[in-house]
């Protein structure tokens, strides 16, 4: 008897998979291992991770929660106690009024984007979102066969999509606006008053819907956060997401949340209900201490990353050709390094900012991320989510790296 072929054929796999693009970051990242594997000296860069422990108040809480025998299936939207502390958050924190029902926890913010994309978006709805984005909106938007429609913003505006860049990319098709704040791969941070002109755009237009990303709140260089829902004109239309990750070193534990309208809550639950279903029981007993604790690690957190965003913006300032400006969130520098494109070093030409980054890689051994994957193919994004003298090391090796091209 013959042996059956193993080889899965192409046209086994959906096209919606085969045409999907892996993640950049993690892309990039997977590179970075394998060169390291290798034993190459490689500096990783490219993703958002804090390099922090957990704070142990929250490690406690979840080792009190496995002896109390927290081990089996959870509520769908999560436990109720952990959704009444993240309405007491919510009300605290951004004084946003959010009833246990209007709560869902998932495994991560991406999994709570993810479900409010799916309960939203039919096939052909445009979904508005400024460039850059996290490389994970286009693609959930793409999967749920959605449009999506780009709004060019500028460096020297942090960015940022104004209002009348808004109104200006509203179709009778749009049904759907994604945006964050802090940004990721910027840093961007919109303030009240730039809420407040976006807010008024939403509310002269019926049936338009905005998930306003909202996980790195606690990584905020420029003073207190802002929310889009504070403005009762949009709350209505607003979805919140937030999370633990970000703010209290929790990457691997995967927790989100958003805050929603009721129906697209039930929505979210329903979805969610048939992928994944509730999220880990101890995360959840560790993030009621997260959320209702002390956030004086959190502070401390914050501080680190802002002397590490002054020290990698004065070391990238040092770079021939590099544009920066001045993140006022998360742990992002999004440079234009399009100084460099058409350069040579007599062997490799640099076309692009994914050709530089692989430059970068393969010759100074710092794994970054292209801007293209973000949407803006001007720039590149650095990472300073680790320690200083990382950082000046990798600056260094980049700076030498590109002295090579003329």
């Amino acid at each position: 008897m013959e042996a059956t072929n193993a080889t899965t054929p192409k046209t086994a796999i959906s096209r919606r998979i085969s045409e999907l693009a892996e993640s950049a970051t993690l892309q990039m990242a997977a590179l970075a291992r394998a060169l390291k594997a290798e034993g190459k000296d490689i500096i990783n860069l490219s993703l958002g991770e804090p390099d922090f422990d957990t704070p142990k108040h929250i490690c406690d809480a979840a080792k009190q929660a496995i002896d109390d025998g927290y081990t089996r299936y959870t509520p769908v939207s999560g436990f109720v106690d952990l959704r009444e502390a993240i309405c007491t958050k919510f009300k605290r924190d951004n004084k946003l009024d959010y009833t246990p029902q209007q709560i869902v926890v998932s495994t991560g913010a991406k999994q709570s984007i993810a479900n409010v994309v799916f309960a939203l978006v039919n096939p052909g709805d445009e979904v508005i979102m400024p460039i850059p984005y996290w490389v994970s909106y286009a693609a959930q938007v793409e999967l749920a066969e959605g449009v999506l429609v780009e709004v060019n913003t500028s460096i020297n505006n942090d960015f940022k999509m104004t209002a009348a860049d808004l109104e200006a990319a509203i179709t009778p098709k749009t049904k759907l606006i994604i945006f964050s704040s802090p940004c990721n791969p910027t840093g961007g941070v919109y303030s009240k008053s730039e809420l407040k002109a976006i807010a008024e755009v939403v509310a002269s237009h019926d049936n338009l819907y905005v998930i306003a990303d909202e996980i790195y709140e606690h990584i905020n260089y420029g003073g207190k956060h802002e929310s889009l829902a504070q403005f009762d004109i949009v709350k209505d239309r607003v979805v919140t997401v937030n999370g633990l990750s970000k703010g209290f070193a929790m990457t691997g534990w995967r927790l989100g949340y958003i805050g929603a309208p009721l129906s697209i809550a039930k929505a979210c639950a329903k979805m969610q209900g048939q992928f994944t279903s509730g999220t880990c029981a101890i995360t959840q007993r560790a993030a009621i201490a997260a959320l209702l604790g002390s956030l004086n690690e959190t502070y401390a957190m914050r501080e680190a990353f802002q002397r590490r965003r002054d020290l990698l913006l004065s070391l990238l300032n040092d770079i021939p050709g590099v544009k920066t400006y001045v993140p006022q969130g998360a742990f992002y520098i999004f440079p234009d390094i399009s100084y460099y494109f058409n350069k040579s070093d007599g062997e490799t030409t640099i076309n692009n900012a994914s050709e530089l980054c692989m430059y970068i890689l393969n010759n100074a051994h710092v794994s970054v991320v292209t801007g293209s994957a973000f949407g803006n193919p001007n720039c590149m994004r650095l990472s300073y989510a680790t320690n200083e003298a990382t950082l000046r090391e990798a600056a260094k090796r980049i700076k030498n790296c590109l002295a090579k091209l003329k």
